[in-house]
């Protein structure tokens, strides 16, 4: 089994913190999530998450104009330059003090930071070539008495304008000029949250935090008591160069004068963020209630407001075209992109407020299911990272989901008591179980036919079996002295394992007689069980770090592996002994067996992830889901610089005494309230993942983390991978091949070059008419790698007739072997099953809507002809 496994996308989490940006061509929005930056495609509908990871959680990012160089500043002021069209990091940079603000220039080469109550310029480094020094200061702006809050551009990149929280704007240029002092406009009450310039840069408009907008131009004429003359303009010599530069800084050498002042005049709201788009002069502002508006410049027109979310919007960013505005709230995790001509969403997404406890793929491994501790149970799209339905029926936690094989059920086990089933057709929850006295579920497990739902409790220590078609209660399995931590149905359907934290796993004849077997004594308690893809065994993980493989037929521990090693990793801040002397991370709580069943997937309270080998015993990879050094549980080691009496000054819960608002800073949770409500958490979070699987088809995995959901895949358009390579093997060869006619040779040449865009090439230039004669004539050790890559092309190509022309064929000549070797072949069925569920999905959905768009026009015909003999009989009447 291939283990190459790579960071894929990051599902679950849309926005943390930050600003959110849009792509220069503003068919694409950036948003951090954590330490990390999610690109949401708005055109193809798609998510990708970028593979580098910053240090800490993001504070502020910013995209060169020309869409290559993405700067990405996290809590402490450590930079990262990547390449954004690749992902990969070219340059890293400490600026040695947090960042407030982050600007590139229109022309992009230079970019702004807001550095305390200094601002900073630096040149932008090249993406094209490997320097030794990349970042250069160009100049250091002072004057502000506080943090500089919002840097914005002139569109000729000469000027800048600055607001802090010492209730000031300031003008700065980028080059020093003759006689010129960096402009303040003063007069604000409260936070400049933002400053910018007109489209003709003849009008400056500030908004502050308190809600005022001001207008500033140039004054017309200067009375003799005026303070505001500037000296320096008259002192200047009059001579032509000197008139020269005066005409072509028009902006600099202005007078700046306040000429109207607005207010918004929302009662009891502060203003959160706002941008200004300078083409249609349009002032979009978010405020702390969640209402976002629009204004017209500079009547002060208002467009409309709405109402997107319960909490503060966080950030604001506007498209270059002006039609989309995108709104990135934190506290819920919400990100909206809205037109506001049409007055639709173009995108609504948001996460689980906490964390994510479970998940599961569909049996065709195109969506995902999770649960979170918020209570409720999403669906996401698995290849465009979208969340498409939310169910919020469960009042409590959610602590298990299951697929139906079957049909298109999704079943979903919470606290609250209560086991749902939920119809992924209507979108509905269409049957409820409940007990005879509550209880809390902690395990979910459905039998492969879907007739037949199970559900472990965590206090009366029962399984409890219901009727999928009838919801009625069929049995109630008594045994366990302890919570059942774990439940799994065999593959043939006839047996149910349970897991306990008493120290044993028990075997049930579901449909037998005997229902009840002899305890299989484990070595401690039991966390989580999976069934082997045959039925034939059973992998156990227990609490003393161990995976015990139990055969099924004799109800024996065949073999053990010790565990305690590889996931043990990460020391939190207030732990008082080292990461390898905790035994609070050395333990797996969620197993899964690989789709052919060679490998074992386990999962823990660390922040590691480790694949083993069923057959040796020895562990193939690990990964590591996070660096993020805002979360606990990713350093082995702790800086004893930060270590004092009173304990590490990590530990301290400070964020709140930074904040500059009163409501941030007040304190309305409960006492030693955690998790559960909208409260303000008390500590930081932790790095963990509480539930892996496998997809279907063997191509991915996923972890339910405190991140988000991770997904990994086995990216195969990046790697080279050739066999049964010679010296004149090239794709010139190919192409030569190809021309030829000799499209079965150059087939072959292409699967053992294996170059994606090479073998697409040849693939799509076989003629119809000889695809099932090339089939036939292929040497089967090139089928599994051919299906693999049909499965592919039917899912990023719309040839539907070809694709299938050819799963055909190749099902039709390689039937036999595929049967034979079925266990290696299971994982490529899988993904082509999937692609052609994919079509018949489209096709049907086109279907219904010809069908539909038929009918009404038959009931309009039928209808004018009604009307017309209607009146024809009433002509005839009179």
């Amino acid at each position: 089994m291939k283990s190459n496994f790579q960071f894929s996308n990051l599902c679950g989490t849309v926005y943390r913190q930050g600003n959110v940006v849009f792509t220069p061509d503003g068919n694409s929005v950036l948003s951090p999530v954590g330490n990390r930056v999610s690109v949401f495609d708005l055109v193809n509908n798609k998510s990708r998450t970028l593979p580098f990871e910053n240090r800490k959680n993001i504070a502020c990012i910013a995209l060169s104009p020309d869409g290559q160089v993405l700067i990405s500043i996290d809590q402490d002021g450590r930079a990262l330059l990547v390449h954004f069209r690749k992902g990969t990091v070219l340059h890293h940079m400490n600026f040695q003090k947090p960042v407030s603000a982050v600007a590139f220039t229109p022309n992009g080469k230079y970019f702004a930071i807001g550095h305390g109550n200094h601002v900073q310029v630096w040149n932008t480094p090249s993406h094209l070539a490997r320097e030794f020094a990349p970042f250069v200061l160009h100049r250091e702006y002072t004057g502000h008495q506080d943090e500089v809050v919002s840097i914005h551009w002139s569109k000729t990149s000469r000027y800048f304008l600055t607001t802090s929280r010492d209730m000031t704007a300031r003008l700065y240029t980028l080059d020093p000029l003759e006689g010129f002092k960096p402009k303040s406009f003063g007069g604000h009450r409260d936070m400049v949250v933002g400053a910018w310039f007109s489209e003709d840069e003849k009008t400056i408009y500030t908004v502050s935090r308190d809600g005022a907008v001001f207008t500033w131009n140039a004054k017309k004429t200067a009375a003799e008591d005026d303070s505001d003359v500037e000296m320096d303009i008259l002192d200047l010599p009059s001579t032509s160069a000197s008139a020269a530069t005066v005409a072509d800084h028009t902006v600099a050498y202005t007078r700046w004068g306040i000429t109207t002042r607005h207010f918004f005049n929302q009662a009891n709201t502060k203003v959160a963020c706002a941008t200004f788009h300078p083409q249609t002069s349009l002032l979009i502002v978010g405020f702390s209630t969640g209402v976002f508006g629009l204004w017209e410049m500079p009547d002060f027109t208002p467009v409309h407001t709405l109402s997107i979310s319960n909490e503060k919007i966080s950030s604001v960013a506007v498209s270059a075209s002006g039609e989309w505005l995108a709104f990135g709230a934190s506290k819920l995790g919400q990100l909206l992109v809205w037109e506001w001509q049409s007055e639709s969403y173009v995108l609504k997404q948001q996460g689980h407020y906490f964390d994510m406890n479970t998940l599961a793929f569909s049996p065709d491994g195109q969506n995902v299911a999770t649960g979170g501790e918020d209570g409720k149970v999403k669906l996401w799209n698995a290849s465009s990272g979208f969340c498409f339905v939310t169910f919020p029926e469960h009042s409590a936690s959610i602590s298990a989901v299951e697929f139906a094989k079957q049909g298109q059920v999704l079943f979903s086990a919470s606290l609250d008591g209560t086991v749902r089933a939920f119809d992924l057709v209507r979108y509905r929850n269409f049957r409820t179980f409940t007990t005879p006295t509550p209880v809390q579920f902690c395990s979910l497990a459905v039998d492969p036919s879907g007739d037949v739902v199970c559900a472990g409790s965590l206090d009366s220590f029962e399984i409890y079996m219901w009727s999928v078609q009838t919801g009625k209660l069929l049995d109630i399995l008594s045994g366990h002295t302890a919570p059942v931590s774990g439940l799994s149905f065999s593959p043939t359907g006839n047996q149910l394992a349970s897991s306990s934290w008493d120290r044993s796993v028990r075997l049930w004849g579901v449909f037998g007689r005997a229902r009840e077997s002899e305890p299989i004594t484990v070595s401690s308690e039991a966390t989580a069980l999976a069934f082997h893809p045959d039925g034939k065994e059973l992998v156990v993980a227990t609490l003393d770090g161990q995976l015990s493989f139990v055969d099924v037929a004799e109800g024996e521990i065949k073999s053990v592996i010790e565990g305690r090693r590889d996931i043990s990793g990460g020391r939190k801040n207030e732990d008082m002994m080292s990461a390898a002397n905790n035994q609070a991370s050395k333990y797996f709580n969620s197993v899964a067996w690989t789709a052919d069943g060679s490998c074992v997937l386990a999962g823990g309270q660390s922040k590691y992830v480790v694949i083993y080998d069923r057959v040796e015993g020895v562990m193939v990879k690990k990964f590591q889901i996070s660096e993020n050094l805002s979360l606990d549980g990713t350093q082995e080691m702790l800086d004893s610089r930060k270590m004092t009496e009173a304990g590490n000054l990590d530990a301290l819960d400070d964020a709140a005494a930074d904040e500059s608002d009163l409501e941030d800073r007040l304190d309305k949770s409960l006492p030693g309230a955690q998790k559960g409500d909208l409260s303000k958490r008390k500590y930081r979070r932790e790095a963990r993942t509480s539930c892996v699987r496998f997809s279907a088809t063997g191509r991915s995995w996923a972890a339910a983390s405190t991140e988000g959901l991770l997904i990994y895949t086995l990216d195969e358009g990046t790697s080279f991978d050739p066999f049964d390579l010679s010296l004149d093997l090239t794709p010139e060869a190919v192409l030569a091949t190809l021309s030829q006619g000799d499209h079965l040779v150059a087939l072959v040449m292409a699967l053992r070059l294996n170059e994606a865009a090479l073998l697409q090439r040849v693939y799509e230039a076989i003629p119809p008419g000889d695809v099932r004669l090339i089939a036939r004539q292929l040497p089967p050790v090139y089928a599994p790698r051919l299906l693999r890559f049909i499965a592919e092309h039917a899912e990023s190509t719309p040839h539907v007739e070809f694709d299938l022309v050819w799963t055909a064929a190749m099902l039709t000549s390689h039937g036999r072997l595929m049967r034979e070797r079925k266990g290696e072949m299971a994982p490529v069925l899988r993904a082509l099953h999937k692609s052609v569920m994919g079509f018949e999905s489209s096709i049907a959905k086109l279907c219904d809507d010809n069908a539909f768009s038929l009918a009404y026009v038959i009931s309009q015909n039928r209808r004018a002809e009604e009307v017309l003999n209607s009146q024809a009989n009433d002509e005839v009447l009179y």
